[in-house]
């Protein structure tokens, strides 16, 4: 016999194997083999519907993330403008308060310089009137150096006196 005709005995022998062991791995390894297999796609699915939950979750965090960071945003505006409306309004007040007081400082500066002038003229006229009485009792002094012309003075004083 050659080499490549094979011997049919031979040849039913490896058939008959081939379907002893495929008949058992049929009767018993196929299944396990399937049942892992369908553990394994169950697994899988599993964890790919896991993943995208976890992806929407975290979608779901990042658009409330930046919801909260639009939100402290508008908020941080809103204080801004408050702290400027605050500020102007204390410098307005400030102002306000500065215009006042300087009112009052000028005003107290003109009734200080009306008092400094009223005291002054006072002054000069009690000046001019020491001047004048020196003046007139230099006057009467040479103009009454008689008696007669010092009775007729009195007379005339006791006269206008008595009219007012």
């Amino acid at each position: 016999m050659s080499l490549l005709t094979p011997d049919l005995g031979l040849l039913f022998w490896m058939l008959f194997s081939f379907g002893v062991v495929f008949f058992v791995l049929a009767k018993f390894g196929f299944p396990i083999i399937l049942k892992m297999v369908e553990e394994r796609k169950a697994f899988i699915d599993k964890s790919l519907e896991a993943a995208t939950q976890a992806n929407e979750r975290l979608a779901g965090i990042q658009q409330e993330g930046e919801r909260i960071l639009k939100h402290a945003r508008e908020e941080e505006i809103r204080i801004l403008k408050e702290a400027e409306e605050i500020r102007n309004k204390i410098v307005e007040e400030a102002k306000g308060q500065a215009g006042i007081e300087a009112g009052k400082l000028i005003e107290e500066a003109k009734n200080a310089i009306r008092k400094e002038k009223e005291m002054a003229l006072r002054d000069l006229r009690n000046q001019m009137a020491v001047l004048s009485i020196g003046i007139a009792e230099k006057i009467l002094r040479r103009n009454l150096d008689n008696q007669s012309a010092q009775r007729e003075l009195v007379n005339r004083l006791i006269e206008e006196a008595q009219k007012n």
